[in-house]
């Protein structure tokens, strides 16, 4: 598993490193049911604190995207597709909002947004 820190971040450690996990989930690039490096282990990789990877598991099992087996470790939750679907959805409208936020701020009007979106799509 490959996790980047940016020290320099606004973005809290945890919540970095959160991130990148979900996204390799979601990508796929961590397998559903695979094991997950332990809390000592992780922290010891990234050089933090294992509290900081103890919140990173937690928060992630408590979001449905690892489950934790007693004596055995954490591992990536079965393949949840409304997990799936609604983070996508989630992203979209994220960028969609920059979209129309960038959109306004450079003058154009609805229309000519929703206009732009459109030749976008059909490209």
């Amino acid at each position: 598993m490959k996790i980047i820190i940016k020290n320099k971040s606004d973005v809290p450690i945890y919540e970095q490193i959160e991130e990148q996990i979900k996204t390799q989930i979601l990508e796929g690039k961590t397998e559903e049911n695979e094991q997950l490096p332990s809390i000592r282990q992780l922290a010891r990789d990234l050089k933090i604190s294992a509290i900081t990877t103890t919140r990173v598991y937690n928060d992630l099992a408590e979001e449905g995207y690892i489950i934790s087996v007693t004596g055995k470790g954490f591992f990536v939750a079965p393949r949840n597709n409304d997990l799936l679907r609604e983070r996508m959805l989630c992203e979209m409208e994220e960028a969609m909002e920059k979209v129309i936020v960038t959109g306004r701020n450079a003058g154009l009007s609805d229309k000519e947004i929703i206009g732009a979106l459109k030749k976008f799509m059909e490209e």
